[in-house]
């Protein structure tokens, strides 16, 4: 069947459409607002069959490139497609992405579990896996259609001792106004220079908040008025994402990211959301804790490249020279 791929400039058509087929957050207007305040370009399409059904929809970020190599088109844990659909959507796509932005490849990291069907035919159909990965694929997503004593019951024995435990200090656990996000931030910052990662400046944080609105909630733990722990979501109707979160020495001390991270899973069950996406898990601390929250963990499609351009060879060996280098500039910078 022929589909058609048509551009969609409504707000709340887009939304609704990304919602009604169970999408990502990063899939939502308000991430894509963001993106392109920030040196992307938005492109958001609707999927439809000849009667005019929606069968999938797909916000492709486009990042600039230099000669010859045009632009490079993303797709941040897209596309929604209806079930059975996604390869159909896919070549509608990338059909699409060819011909309005001529770019050298079409990358995608799609909300999809590597062992599912279409992430399994993608090498088939034309898709290179790639190593220039943005989206961790192994992380833990919890099923929050469990009841909150089945979600307690698969934690680990100590993780449920540190929730009661820093549940008893005299710390308020709740959602952030616009007025505290920059202690938030503050928060942040003293997290990333103690683990030496990098981060973006406070505008781009702000926007998040504010074009994602209802879809971007932060929540933090206070002594007293001052924030000792944070953690930031993006939430669809589907999913909750954590984007960012951090914690002062006294927050270590109190434990408070485990009451912290027991309120955000509690509050996204209430929104009716059904899956709590921990982002990403590395072989570090910080996911060492994740752990304590489930018994298993999950492994989603990864990093898929489609060549657009006979350039696609030459851009594919460049990137990760090209990243390599910066991150050594960067180190050369700190040092």
């Amino acid at each position: 069947m022929t589909l058609s791929v048509v551009p969609c400039p409504v707000r709340e058509q887009w939304d609704a459409a990304v919602n009604g087929q169970q999408g990502h957050p990063m899939q939502l207007w308000g991430w894509g607002e963001t993106k392109a305040a920030h040196n992307w370009s938005v492109d958001r399409v609707l999927v439809q069959d000849t009667a005019g059904e929606l069968v999938g929809s797909a916000q492709i970020l486009v990042r600039k490139l230099p000669f010859p190599f045009r632009s490079l088109a993303y797709l941040p844990r897209g596309p929604q497609t209806a079930a059975g659909r996604e390869r159909e959507v896919l070549d509608a796509v990338v059909l699409y992405v060819k011909a309005a932005h001529k770019s050298v490849a079409l990358s995608m990291e799609p909300d999809w579990d590597a062992d599912s069907t279409p992430a399994v035919q993608l090498a088939g159909a034309g898709w290179k896996r790639s190593e220039s990965t943005i989206l961790i694929p192994r992380t833990l997503i919890l099923d929050l259609t469990q009841t909150e004593d089945e979600l307690l019951g698969a934690m680990a024995k100590k993780t449920r001792q540190y929730i009661r435990k820093s549940g008893r200090e005299a710390v308020e656990y709740r959602a952030v106004t616009a007025a505290e996000l920059p202690q938030c931030l503050a928060v942040y910052k003293e997290t990333a220079r103690r683990a030496n990662f990098g981060i973006h400046a406070d505008g781009y944080y702000l926007d998040i908040f504010n074009n994602l609105g209802e879809g971007s909630p932060v929540y933090a733990a206070f002594d007293g008025d001052t924030v000792v722990s944070f953690l930031w979501l993006a939430a669809s109707d589907a999913t909750a994402f954590e984007l960012y979160g951090g914690m002062t020495d006294a927050g270590s001390q109190l434990r408070a990211n485990f009451s912290l991270k027991w309120l955000a899973i509690q509050e996204m069950k209430a929104r009716g959301i059904t899956r709590y996406d921990f982002n990403g898990l590395l072989n570090d601390g910080v996911s060492k804790f994740k752990f304590g929250f489930a018994s298993h963990e999950n492994m989603l499609a990864g990093t898929w490249d489609k060549g657009l351009s006979p350039l696609y060879p030459v851009f594919a060996r460049a990137l990760p020279l090209g990243r390599k280098g910066i991150r050594k500039v960067r180190g050369l910078l700190k040092r």
